[in-house]
């Protein structure tokens, strides 16, 4: 092990995401696909390292992360058949000994798994929103929740899409039909037989049941947050649950725009007037423990009475956040900046 390169240093962090031992070998910070965040925070007079993680190497992580005041983590729940058990649990040890870890796995498992839609439905963004702990639950609940429309089910912890499916009860059959969020074409099936296919999403949490939103085909707005602060917007039209193949044809990238984006500016108010605080007291967590990056996938709900649309959260993403808007490393070296100076 080089000591000297894993010295005690202040204002320092490691940029933290999955590769194997070449990546690791190689990896600096401007072949990084991190390199803005590691200007911006160099700009801000902190010292930013790449740090590569794989279970086979996690001693040398461990030893790595431990020589530095903070760690920024890039990893998806699920990537290439692997989730982050093994990761998370050393994270919690790096942090327990005064590393400061963003987003901290308690953290994630708060607000960035889908159970957050249940546990927030009653806020401003919410819906008619269920959560199944078992599939007997959902084989006795869900038949009455599709008799007064589609629903979506989505796994408790998932990224692209997986686990993600919209359902819907035929009207002269006793089949359902759904779409794998995944998948461009929907599939009749017997309730049983979407149950089996749930089936190992109960192995590890629970599911979530959402009405599906009509307006899901006007597109998707992210609201990219650095802490309780906005740092930008993606828009897009989404192929995904989308059954009219003319809007799918029209489903199209995410396009990224800055914070003072005229049009999402009343989302912007309430994400940093309303709803990040509501946020935080609901779940119980400190303002200085919000993720230095995070996003809200928002899709378009009913229209008000005073003609302006509502917004329905559809999903909070903390583990990988990436791609983001131009402007978003500068907010995220502004939030680390503060959180470091607080720690030391």
């Amino acid at each position: 092990m080089n000591t000297e390169l894993f010295s005690r240093s202040l204002n320092s962090v490691a940029i933290l995401s999955r590769g194997n031992a070449v990546a690791r070998r190689e990896a600096t910070a401007q072949n990084s696909r991190f390199v803005q965040v590691f200007e911006a925070l160099s700009a801000a007079g902190i010292k930013a390292r790449p740090a590569i993680y794989d279970e086979s190497f996690a001693e040398e992580v461990r030893e790595q992360l431990l020589a530095v005041d903070g760690v920024l983590v890039w990893v998806n729940p699920i990537q290439d058949g692997r989730d982050r058990a093994s990761l998370d649990a050393l994270l919690r040890d790096v942090a327990a000994r005064g590393v400061w870890v963003s987003a901290h796995p308690d953290v994630i498992l708060k607000m960035g798994t889908k159970e957050v839609l249940y546990r927030t439905r009653s806020m401003g963004w919410g819906s008619d929103t269920a959560l199944y702990q078992s599939a007997e639950a959902m084989r006795a609940e869900l038949p009455t929740r599709l008799a007064t429309g589609p629903r979506v089910i989505k796994r408790n912890r998932g990224n692209g899409g997986q686990g993600v499916w919209k359902v819907e009860k035929l009207p002269t059959s006793p089949m359902i039909r759904v779409l794998d969020a995944t998948k461009d074409a929907s599939e009749e099936l017997t309730l049983d037989d979407f149950l089996r296919r749930c089936a190992e999403y109960f192995e590890s949490g629970s599911v979530i049941d959402q009405p599906f939103e009509s307006r899901l085909s006007e597109g998707v707005v992210r609201c990219y947050m650095a802490g309780d602060r906005c740092a930008g917007f993606g828009h897009h039209k989404v192929k995904a649950l989308v059954d009219s193949p003319a809007a799918r044809a029209e489903a199209g990238p995410r396009l990224y725009t800055s914070s003072a984006d005229p049009r999402f500016q009343r989302l912007r108010r309430l994400m940093e007037d309303e709803w990040t605080l509501q946020l935080t007291s609901l779940l119980d967590i400190a303002r200085g423990d919000l993720p230095m990056i995070w996003d809200a996938d928002f899709m378009l709900g009913p229209v008000q009475t005073d003609g302006r649309d509502s917004y329905v959260l559809g999903e909070i993403n903390v583990s990988s956040v990436h791609p983001y808007p131009d402007e978003a490393p500068a907010e995220i070296a502004r939030q680390v900046a503060e959180r470091l100076r607080r720690k030391l």
